[in-house]
């Protein structure tokens, strides 16, 4: 049985357990059988009880959307819609709606998405790239990396066979005039000492801001509020063929590349941090998802999942080799060592998409938007 749980872990990575030398696996204790790993999946995921009775509470759009794309389901006609609405219409709600009726009775619907974080909102989610095997580099001659006669291939031959799109017309961003950052964290994260300790209390609340710096320092002002054991790690970087150390580790130490962790990540117990990589789709550990610090060692951190299926799970994570993008324009190489994760009391607006985020405050100190915008 954990040769059968290595086996799907490599499946979702794209590698094959036959490449290791593990002994064979005895079939007979494998539950899906000769079923598609894929499909065995999908038909596993059961209709959350809230969830279904979420079509008797729709308003009258939501409504009118929800039979019409029943109606095609339920007369096998098929079709494509696209949902469109500003954000906070509960487009998402809508959705949940749609796959409780199509599980409950006893049909196959692939939700996907286009971020790790809005797969986390829907049952049995994940995104485009990990569901349809989409190469993350596109170019003329690229094409899905999965066969007809692969697992994939049979579930969307047995699947619904139709495509909700989502469109979201967001214009919104207020600030308050009260320019006083500390006012605004005591209004977001009111009493936090207090709270600290309540998973339902750090997971609904986060700032926002468009920018790194500006994200950066909100949430080393925040772990200074916080209360409780500490632990800081530093990250261990090298430039790659550099014999004669052109660029030395203390040099390389001052950079924060985006989309990587900073050199000195402080942590303490219960504080809310987001991955930056994209880990294990399979469990919904993507780049954006929301984790919570349970314990700490030297070289792993074990981390709760906080949104999603998954929810209350919790993982150990070690310090993993990451590189800047392509984009970053440096003119050398070099490898970052560390946690694939951020402090996360206040993050990215870009991060937040497709999160709900009951308790959120957006910190502009500066002019943000272009004329015309």
């Amino acid at each position: 049985m954990v040769l059968i749980d290595i086996q799907k872990l490599l499946e979702s990575m794209k590698k094959d357990i036959k490449m290791y030398p593990l002994p064979d696996i005895d079939d007979t204790y494998d539950p899906s059988g000769d079923i598609p790993r894929e499909i065995f999946e999908e038909a596993s995921i059961e209709a959350n009880v809230d969830d279904m009775a979420l079509s008797k509470t729709l308003n009258e759009e939501q409504q009118a959307t929800y039979n019409e794309i029943m109606s095609a389901i339920d007369s096998d006609h098929g079709g494509l819609f696209f949902v469109d609405g500003p954000s906070d219409t509960r487009k998402t709600y809508l959705y949940r709606a749609l796959l409780a009726t199509i599980c409950s009775q006893n049909k196959i619907a692939v939700a996907t998405t286009t971020s790790g974080v809005a797969a986390l909102i829907m049952p049995g989610g994940k995104t485009a790239h990990s569901r349809f095997k989409i190469p993350l580099t596109l170019d003329d001659g690229a094409f899905c990396t999965f066969t007809k006669q692969s697992g994939i291939a049979k579930l969307l031959r047995t699947s619904i066979p139709y495509y909700l799109g989502r469109g979201d017309n967001d214009e919104e961003a207020r600030t308050g005039e009260d320019s006083d950052l500390n006012a605004l964290i005591d209004c977001i994260f009111p009493a936090l000492n207090a709270n600290m300790s309540n998973n339902n209390y750090i997971t609904p609340r986060a700032i926002l801001s468009p920018w790194n710096n500006w994200v950066d320092m909100i949430n080393m002002k925040m772990i200074s509020r916080f209360q409780g054991d500490e632990m800081v790690y530093h990250s261990f970087d090298r430039a790659m063929d550099d014999p004669r150390n052109y660029y030395p580790s203390e040099f390389l130490n001052t950079l924060t590349p985006n989309g990587l962790p900073p050199h000195v990540l402080k942590l303490k117990i219960g504080c809310s941090i987001i991955l930056l990589r994209n880990i294990d789709p399979v469990s919904v550990l993507c780049n954006g998802t929301r984790l919570v610090v349970r314990e700490f060692q030297r070289n792993t951190i074990d981390v709760e999942i906080m949104a999603g299926d998954h929810v209350g799970k919790r993982i150990f994570r070690p310090r993993i080799p990451l590189f800047p993008s392509d984009d970053e324009m440096f003119p050398f190489q070099f490898k970052w060592k560390q946690f694939p994760v951020r402090l996360g009391f206040a993050m990215m607006v870009n991060k937040a998409r497709g999160q709900t985020i009951p308790n959120a405050g957006v910190y502009l100190p500066e002019p943000v938007f272009s004329h015309g915008n």
